[in-house]
């Protein structure tokens, strides 16, 4: 079944990662299943759900954006199951999701001199490549699925552009500064391989998730790839950028998103404390 539902999710325009949570969550929720009632039921069953929500609440104490994520691959299958044929109602209902209040005062965690330092670590010490992606995310804000995925085709350094391929296959132009340009044109220098993608690695064609985590590991105990996508919303807004112009650069479909992640240093917003 699990294939199955996983090929709907392809279907559906899914992404890779949204994908893999939402099988491994069923898989969570089967399993649940065999071990309370001895068996996997064939079907979405209401008193099923609920019971499963206060198991998720009461005794896994998830927080409520993890018991919502369940819910949302919960809610993905019984549609699955409606469209197949296998039951003919909704029984993960939009009352069944947990209200979380939205964080709007989300500040970076690093300063600009922090991310400098961190490009430099790398370009002393690292690959002409591993220098070139810590560049792109720190100027475009990319995702990680989006970079690992990201074609030669979909870059053009001449008109500084690069052509994203976002979740659920949505398409949008980044547009890239000369640091950006420079590092990748750098890296393309002694870039050896036929591959379509543009980062590879001497093992394969195309990076993993996990690869890119092991890079920035390897130079800093801080700087993640999320921590430099908040960093861009963040400077780029600073530096004279719309909201919409950074959800935009940033694949954002809804700008409250962006607020999230566009908001003052920690340092910044201390200082202002100070001067009330």
């Amino acid at each position: 079944m699990t294939e199955e539902f996983s090929e709907y999710l392809k279907e559906s325009g899914k992404s890779e990662n949204t994908i893999k949570t939402y099988c491994r969550n069923i898989s969570l929720f089967f399993s649940w299943c065999r071990d309370s009632f001895g068996e996997e039921p064939t079907r979405l069953y209401r008193a099923n759900v609920l019971e499963y929500i206060s198991y998720m609440r009461n005794i896994k104490q998830y927080d409520p954006r993890t018991v919502n994520n369940h819910l949302s691959s919960l809610k993905t299958l019984n549609a699955y199951f409606l469209k197949k044929g296998i039951q003919n109602e909704s029984v993960v209902l939009d009352g069944d999701f947990m209200k979380v209040q939205i964080q709007y005062a989300s500040p970076c965690t690093v300063e600009k001199k922090d991310v400098e330092s961190f490009r430099q670590r790398l370009l002393e010490h690292g690959s002409k490549r591993d220098y070139a992606i810590v560049t792109l995310y720190v100027y475009t804000g990319i995702r990680r699925s989006e970079c690992v995925s990201l074609r030669l085709d979909q870059v053009d350094l001449i008109s500084r552009e690069i052509r994203i391929v976002g979740k659920g296959n949505k398409q949008r132009i980044v547009y890239i500064n000369d640091k950006a340009v420079h590092a990748i044109r750098e890296y393309l220098k002694e870039r050896d391989s036929d591959s379509p993608y543009l980062f590879v690695s001497r093992q394969s064609e195309k990076l993993t998730p996990s690869r890119i985590n092991q890079i920035f590991n390897k130079y800093s105990d801080t700087i993640t790839p999320k921590t430099l996508r908040h960093y861009f919303c963040s400077n780029a807004l600073e530096n004279g950028y719309s909201i919409h112009e950074v959800a935009n650069q940033a694949g954002h479909s809804n700008v409250q998103t962006t607020l999230i992640y566009s908001n003052p240093t920690a340092k910044e917003m201390k200082d202002k404390a100070n001067r009330l």
